[in-house]
């Protein structure tokens, strides 16, 4: 069994990071064939504390400062403190199976690919309607595209991308780090970078990240959807290719679509019925 680097990325997430650290404890895999690095970055709540607490306690848990604060410099970070012939990237506002990474890391070899990871199972920690039609949104086509371990799958499906990813050591010594110039989209352009240098991502509905918790703050949803969206196209001034696909720009149609059409309209009753449509 293969020496495993977990890294958990964080800022100011206090009321879930004991969460998460507490999941990947309860993991099945050898304690001491694991590492954890948790990737703070800068945090001014409770974060750091209580995950220092953790690493007071278990030795093989390590707190990193990570200065620049944001997403990809998290990962690079944990990367090269890191020892294990396995990295796997999770997010601290999950918990996940005890099998998640026992299971990730026996398909990673089991079925020869480069990135393993399961399905997602979203949850409000506030039961309201807007937490409740939020997750909705997140756990539906329409709400999501394509994005399988969202939606779920019956058996192993080759996929783009998956979360909570479990990827070889080899692949960033192939095709690098992550992208420091993508804040928002440096997960995507990892994963369209492993798939153009012949890498394959596996989705396995075996393994689950238990909890994934939703954001159920609206004005805060639509914020972090309108820096998605903006993280979707900015991109292009930073790599020589597209680091996205058509399921990726589907909203900007759609939105483009109705504000055209609206326009439009004020010129040709066609435009109207188009609206409508639309």
């Amino acid at each position: 069994m293969p020496l495993v680097s977990v890294i958990i990325p964080c800022r100011n997430e206090e009321l879930w990071i004991g969460k998460c650290i507490e999941s990947v404890l309860k993991t099945d895999y050898p304690k001491n064939l694991l590492e954890l690095f948790i990737s703070d970055g800068l945090s001014t709540d409770k974060t750091v504390e209580i995950a220092l607490q953790y690493s007071e306690k278990y030795p093989f848990i390590k707190v990193l400062r990570n200065e620049k604060r944001i997403f990809p410099a998290a990962i690079n970070l944990g990367y090269q403190n890191s020892t294990g012939d396995v990295i796997v990237i999770l997010g601290a506002h999950a918990e996940y199976s005890s099998n998640y990474i026992t299971e990730n890391v026996k398909a990673l070899y089991d079925h020869e690919v480069d990135n393993v990871g399961g399905v997602v199972e979203q949850i409000w920690p506030i039961k309201n309607l807007v937490g409740k039609a939020i997750t909705k949104v997140l756990s539906s086509k329409f709400g999501i595209g394509g994005a399988s371990y969202r939606t779920g799958t019956d058996k192993p499906l080759l996929v783009t991308t998956v979360f909570g990813g479990c990827y070889r050591r080899s692949v960033f010594e192939k095709i690098g780090l992550f992208n420091e110039n993508l804040i928002s989209s440096s997960d995507i352009d990892f994963n369209v970078r492993l798939k153009n240098n012949g890498g394959k991502t596996l989705l396995i509905p075996d393994v689950k990240v238990l909890y994934y918790y939703a954001e159920t703050n609206f004005t805060k949803f639509i914020r972090n959807n309108l820096r998605n969206g903006f993280w979707t196209i900015n991109p292009l001034k930073f790599v020589d290719y597209i680091p996205v696909t058509l399921r990726h720009l589907i909203p900007l149609f759609f939105v483009s679509g109705i504000f055209g059409t609206l326009l439009l309209s004020c010129f040709s009753i066609y435009f109207i019925w188009l609206l409508l449509f639309v």
